[in-house]
């Protein structure tokens, strides 16, 4: 080779370096794919949170103003013990490891990651959390599921207020959080679970369960766990019987602020339950729109259902549609169409109507209206996702587990509507029977052995001052014009302070102090804004 030939050679291939080493340096301007997942995961995770706000609010607008301090306190401790006992048990159970997949035992929890900490290191090591990956990325995935984790406990806190003992409730989020939720986590949502369809082998039915973002595995669980909570504590006093009044909510303004504000945050729990970007983003892009059009649908459904049988124009009623139709599209929000999820938004409506007015009908007292919501409408959304899947966004959204021996299963797997062969209905009745079973049982012997031991009422004479005088260091707040809802509507006699003084004297001249009026001007007051508040909207 001439000399020539050389230096020719040696100058392409010094170009072909420079032309490397640029492209390398312009890569570290492009995110890495973990970096983005990650940071998807994480935006994700703050949206799911800020759901306690919204939780917080609903709950706080629905009760009587003398026990805003305890339902504030309780939203707190579920955020708090979420973080705690998902860290120690809930996660390992949810995710951790387990054989049913090789040996077809077990699918109900996982074995490792407890406390975050796995055994071995190198080829040995825990995949969930002790490889460099988990240790670092894999750490957003634990913060998105602890978000959840959080929001399936807050359902009982507004179910049973103004009269749940504090420790009892303590007791009772420590143990869903720990342990009641991450089992049905780990059947649906692990791929070593019993009803898991992100594998391509043992899947329950054929296809697996299909529920991308939780109606069964959240709603449902929180829904039942809310109903049960609620006939062990029992309801309100003067909610029902002969000397049932009405019991003065707080804000409908609170309300409506909790309600937007979980709308908002059902965009991270359904859309960045893609758990990546990368491939992700038009099936996020798809179920935050399928989640607009069922809210949007069950809420002017529901409205319009109780204009019908009250002939009011209840906000109370539209805000428990929105989360209702919120709630029923959860499962299928990825592998539905726009029609589908009109139709689920639909059909929700009156499922929660009729639920609630049951409960009412059953004397069980549920003051947010969580078990219609979560519970009925929860229920709905799984068994609904199996008649309104179709092929083409199943397809989508298991791009890498629909292959059964070369095969697609996606056209069998499709809902009833659209040709499917019923594995995905079959596996949605079974779960739910399973979820039911597993959470009512459980929930069961806590809340037997929680009455039996320590209770899990507030005293009477408490509940009847209201629990934060009794407990949370005095009233959140006075409004002037408002003293009707500091209980001033109060009819009982026992006596406290000075022998002879009832109750509602005695509250009277607090709320007077406090406002500089005269008790005989609170009661005009109160006399006056009861009238306004039972009349109804001109339709």
């Amino acid at each position: 080779m001439s000399d020539e030939s050389i230096a020719d050679l040696q100058a392409r291939i010094e170009a072909l370096e420079a032309i490397i080493s640029a492209q390398e340096l312009n890569t570290r301007d492009v995110l890495h794919t973990d970096d983005g997942n990650a940071f998807f995961l994480l935006f994700g995770s703050v949206l799911v949170f800020g759901m306690q706000a919204g939780f917080a609010m609903l709950e706080v607008g629905s009760v009587q103003i003398k026990n805003t301090g305890k339902i504030l306190m309780k939203n707190i401790f579920d955020a708090s013990v979420a973080g705690l006992f998902w860290w120690i048990t809930g996660y390992g159970l949810a995710f951790g490891s387990d054989a049913f997949i090789e040996t077809g035992k077990n699918g109900f929890a996982g074995g490792s990651g407890f406390l975050y900490a796995g055994i071995g290191s190198g080829d040995d090591a825990s995949p969930l959390t002790n490889t460099p990956f988990a240790k670092t990325y894999g750490q957003a995935q634990w913060l998105f599921q602890w978000a959840f984790a959080g929001a399936a406990a807050t359902i009982v806190s507004g179910a049973v207020a103004e009269r749940c003992a504090m420790l009892s409730y303590f007791i009772y989020s420590c143990c869903i959080t720990g342990f009641i939720y991450p089992i049905v986590v780990h059947m649906v949502w692990s791929e070593d679970g019993r009803f898991s369809a992100k594998r391509t082998t043992r899947l329950f039915g054929g296809c697996g369960m299909i529920d991308w973002a939780g109606s069964g595995v959240v709603h449902l669980t929180g829904g039942i766990a809310a109903l049960i909570a609620c006939i062990f504590v029992g309801p309100r006093t003067y909610r029902f019987g002969r000397h049932a009044r009405h019991l003065q909510q707080q804000s409908q303004v609170f309300q409506t602020l909790g309600v937007l504000l979980l709308w908002v945050g059902w965009y991270g729990f359904n859309g960045v339950s893609t758990l990546q970007l990368d491939d992700y983003g038009g099936m996020a892009a798809h179920s935050m729109m399928t989640t607009t059009i069922s809210a949007a649908t069950s809420c002017l459904t529901t409205t319009l259902i109780a204009v019908i049988i009250d002939g009011d124009l209840d906000v109370s009623y539209s805000n428990n549609g929105i989360l209702s139709g919120l709630v029923a599209i959860t499962a299928g929000c990825a592998t539905v169409n726009l029609y589908g999820a009109f139709f689920i938004g639909l059909l929700a409506a009156p499922i929660y109507f009729t639920a609630s007015r049951s409960l009412e009908y059953f004397q069980i007292d549920d003051v947010v209206d969580a078990f219609p919501v979560h519970g009925c409408c929860g229920l709905f959304g799984v068994i609904a996702t199996a008649f309104f899947t179709t092929e083409f966004y199943y397809a989508n959204a298991y791009p890498q587990n629909i292959s059964i021996e070369g095969r697609s299963r996606a056209s069998d797997c499709a809902g009833i509507f659209y040709g499917g062969n019923g594995g995905s209905l079959s596996s949605a009745v079974v779960f739910s029977f399973v979820n039911i079973a597993w959470t009512g049982s459980v929930m069961t012997i806590l809340m037997t052995i929680l009455k039996l031991t320590i209770g899990v009422r507030a005293p009477e004479e408490l509940s009847e001052l209201g629990l934060d005088d009794s407990k949370h260091g005095g009233t959140a707040h006075v409004l002037s014009g408002q003293v009707d809802i500091l209980e001033t509507s109060i009819r009982s006699g026992f006596q406290i302070g000075e022998p002879g003084r009832s109750l509602e004297s005695s509250r009277h001249e607090q709320i007077a102090i406090h406002n500089q009026k005269a008790p005989s001007d609170i009661e005009l007051t109160q006399h006056n804004e009861d009238s306004v508040d039972d009349t109804k909207i001109d339709t």
